[in-house]
């Protein structure tokens, strides 16, 4: 059994300044009832394939919490299997921590949704309603609307004639899109956070034109009776924008005033040398499509904007360095300057990262993991899982997310949450070909030995899982109804994402949004700053 921290003891470590990670192992959509601010979610179902990438340090002193049912405890024991040497329980869990007089907070990406309202809060970030608007469209002013979110959430829904413009992307790339000083520009993200905090990167950048947010984003748009645009592709153009000059100008002021500290190629050596004493995160704020194309080995992809609106899933150790990568400096300082904002005091630009090619890699990002336990089970290619299912000679269980379930998977299978398979065990199949599917076959892996134990039919793994299935050109099924909303434990569920009480819920989650300052307030713990203006 792990040792145990009383919360006053984790509290006191929380302040203190030193690495910490706070994981909690409960699946998210629990996770999002009530948890410790600054605790990463790390749910026991994905715990080997997301811990390293989280945790890149071993002896990295980890707290895990839970809702105290014992998850904790098991979470524990995996991180200690896994190596990690100092891991600790907080004792009694959130129960605990409310009685002991301390906040827990609701919903995800906590920390990054209340630094937004600070952010709007501390540089009175300007914002118009969506019928202001839908007037200001009407009446044919001239303004060009960026959507701060990343592509796919674009297609899903947009304002009409919106340019997909990711956050990270907004200073780099808006004097091409706006290069009229007499544009308006107003920034969109689907409710509050990437709205203000792109529209407070442009004004910060000093940018000619009138910057505004649009209030509540999609959703107020929504709310307030107008029509959302679903498909849409409009998204800037690709390669290094014509008005690089002035954007590079613009960074290199926010990064004199924010302070924003840069580090060369020796420095990084230097580091990642003593990585095995101080956590380092090195992480490419690029496009996807450029990192993977070429990046620097050992890096990791995340956006800008989405790594200021989700630091708690990239970022799981308090008090650790963060080197920002990028190929002209711009979005690596644009997303430093927020960062330092949010209390990351060890934050950096690299200079000249990606100059020499000799460095360099191609290809997707992998997260690092161990090798499944046990005994490998066999994999079959889409192709061959499509001919047995139609012979009738296999079923197929997929351990997805539930919320890609409902978007898409091969039909007739059945699903669920990798921790959760002994639910299911009147259901799986006794004889024949039981096929493991997840996203790219490497949860399923993970799971082989679990379904062993549940059933005597012959398990093997979807080679590539269902992302190699819909390559092969294969059909997917989609139900945005199966699993139910209740069901839907492993994934917090948006308004937009549920199937009823659709406009309540987006009514209750903007509401959330604008009192978390004085919960933060009421908490204690964040150490968000910004200059003076």
């Amino acid at each position: 059994m792990a040792p145990t921290l009383e919360p006053r003891a984790v509290k006191e470590r929380l302040r203190d300044g030193a690495e910490i990670a706070l994981l909690d192992p409960r699946e998210e959509g629990e996770f999002a009832e009530g948890h410790l601010l600054f605790a990463s979610n790390l749910p026991l179902s994905r715990l080997e394939l997301r811990a390293r990438a989280l945790v890149p340090r071993k002896s990295t002193p980890i707290v895990v919490c839970d809702g105290g049912g014992g998850l904790a405890e098991r979470a524990a024991a995996a991180l200690a299997g896994l190596g990690y040497a100092e891991v600790t329980v907080l004792a009694g869990g959130t129960p605990a921590w409310r009685r002991a007089g301390y906040v827990l907070f609701s919903g995800v990406n906590v920390p990054s949704k209340a630094f937004g309202e600070f952010v709007e809060h501390h540089y009175r970030t300007p914002s118009i309603s969506a019928a202001e608007l839908k007037a200001m469209m009407d009446q044919g002013e001239r303004l060009v609307i960026l959507d701060s979110r990343p592509i796919e959430e674009f297609r899903n829904m947009s304002i009409p004639g919106a340019i997909d413009v990711p956050g990270g992307e907004l200073v780099y790339r808006v004097g091409d899109l706006a290069p009229d000083p007499a544009t308006t520009v107003v920034v969109n993200c689907a409710g509050r956070t990437r709205s203000i905090i792109g529209a407070q990167s442009l004004i910060n950048a000093g940018i000619p034109n009138r910057v505004v947010a649009l209030r509540n984003g999609t959703m107020g748009w929504h709310l307030a009776g107008l029509a959302l645009d679903r498909g849409q592709d409009r998204r800037y153009p690709e390669g290094r924008p014509a008005s690089l000059a002035a954007a590079r100008a613009a960074a290199g002021r926010v990064a004199e005033r924010f302070g924003v500290g840069r580090i060369d190629l020796a420095t990084l050596a230097r580091w990642q040398d003593e990585a095995e004493r101080r956590t380092l995160y090195l992480v490419d704020v690029r496009d996807p499509a450029e990192y993977r194309r070429a990046h620097l080995r050992g890096s990791r992809p995340a956006p800008g904007g989405q790594l200021v609106q989700t630091t708690d899933q990239v970022i799981g150790v308090r008090g650790a360095r963060v080197v920002l990568v990028d190929d002209t400096g711009v979005r690596a300082t644009m997303t430093a300057h927020w960062l330092k904002q949010m209390g990351i005091a060890e934050v950096y630009v690299l200079d000249g990262g990606l100059d020499d090619e000799t460095l360099l890699e191609a290809g997707e990002w992998v997260a690092p993991a161990p090798e499944p336990p046990g005994p490998p089970a066999p994999e079959i290619a889409p192709g061959a899982l499509r001919a047995a299912l139609g012979r009738g000679e296999a079923a197929v269980l997929d351990l997805g997310f539930s919320r890609a379930y409902r978007r898409g998977h091969i039909a007739g299978a059945s699903w669920a949450v990798r921790g959760r398979i002994a639910a299911t065990a009147g259901r799986l199949p006794q004889t024949g070909a039981l096929v493991l599917a997840s996203c790219d076959g490497r949860l399923a892996r993970f799971a082989v030995p679990e379904v062993r134990a549940l059933t005597r039919a012959e398990i093997t793994v979807l080679a590539g899982g269902t992302r190699a299935w819909q390559a092969a050109g294969l059909p997917l099924e989609a139900n945005r109804t199966v699993p139910p909303d209740e069901a839907c434990v492993d994934v917090f569920l948006r308004a937009y994402d549920r199937n009823s009480r659709i406009e309540e819920k987006m009514n209750e989650y903007l509401s959330w949004e604008v009192d978390l300052v004085e919960q933060i307030a009421a908490d204690g713990d964040a150490r968000f700053g910004a200059p003076a203006a």
